[in-house]
């Protein structure tokens, strides 16, 4: 029998050991499971070293997950085809209950041999770098809705309540300032809470500076400043818009930009009946609240505002 020429191989990968499979293009010979590996650049070469001496060709895919894209981009450097794939898009059998490492990679190599896997969009490091920072920007906005809410919570359970129009602006800030608790203790409470308001808004600031500032250079800045030229999209959002979608000429029409973030209707039909239920929130959660709240602003009839006209004198 002939050497294969290509080899599809299936990554289980691991923080400390990555479970190892192959299959030839013959789809009657069976999988080959290899076995478990270190995480080290030396065992990966180990690994293709011993994978090129059966096939000069190698496929590769493993399942997207907390170990990021570190692996792929190795693999991409020693020109090697690999697809970091979409864990909730796998095939499988049902009512399977048992699962392992072994189980894991096997099927990877089968399906991956037979095309029945559908990889993920892997970003560049300078696209992900932004990714990240506008995520944690996105994440410290939360902590400090929730640092926020806890202080008004503490206050209104004391009858110490704020009687103005409107909270956390220069007028709220000063009746905090006054706030006297009825307990020494209560006041330690009352005051490490209004810090941790503090700190967290800080953050967000810093946060915010540096994703500007970082974005300045990017080469996808042309992108962000023409999303700005719709109404409700600033520089936040359209930052978080373009970090978290990556390329956008890989969808081909707009129903699958709007399939990939989930902000199509589910559907239950049979035989005569269809039934239309609500967006089905699959794909990207970050990129999907970015433009719901977006599109708040259009319910509003359309003007263009002074700030949005200094937005559209910067596009073409």
């Amino acid at each position: 029998m002939p050497e294969p020429t290509t080899l599809f191989v299936g990554l289980d990968v691991h923080k400390a050991s990555i479970a190892v499979a192959h299959a030839s293009p013959d789809r009657a010979s069976d999988v080959v499971y290899v076995g478990e590996i270190g995480t080290r650049e030396a065992d990966l070469d180990k690994l293709l070293r011993r994978l090129h001496s059966r096939a000069a060709r190698l496929v590769v895919a493993y399942e997207a997950g907390p170990c990021g894209y570190g692996l792929y981009r190795t693999l991409a450097d020693r020109g090697i085809s690999c697809l970091v794939v979409a864990p909730s898009l796998i095939p499988k059998k049902p009512g399977e209950r048992v699962k392992t490492d072994r189980r894991d990679a096997t099927p990877l190599a089968r399906l991956l041999r037979s095309g029945d896997l559908t990889s993920v969009y892997v970003p560049t490091v300078d696209d992900e770098a932004v990714r990240d920072l506008s995520r944690a920007r996105e994440a410290s906005v939360s902590v400090l809705k929730d640092s926020k809410r806890r202080l008004k919570s503490f206050l209104l359970r004391h009858g110490l309540n704020y009687s103005g129009r409107a909270t956390w602006n220069a007028a709220h800030l000063r009746y905090l300032a006054r706030v006297v608790c009825p307990t020494p203790a209560q006041q330690v409470v009352f005051q490490e809470s209004l810090r941790a308001v503090s700190e967290q808004t800080e953050r967000v600031q810093r946060l915010g500076d540096e994703l500007v500032e970082v974005t300045t250079t990017w080469r996808l800045r042309p992108v962000v400043d023409a999303f700005q030229a719709m109404r409700g999209v600033q520089s936040q959002t359209a930052v978080t818009l373009v970090a978290e979608l990556g390329d956008l000429t890989r969808f081909d029409n707009p129903r699958q930009l709007a399939a990939f973030v989930g902000l199509i209707p589910s559907e239950y039909s049979s035989g005569g009946s269809r039934r239309l239920g609500p967006i089905t929130k699959a794909g990207n959660g970050h990129a999907r609240r970015a433009l719901v709240e977006a599109a708040w602003a259009y319910r509003y009839p359309a003007k263009v505002s002074e700030h949005l006209q200094k937005r559209l004198e910067g596009c073409p």
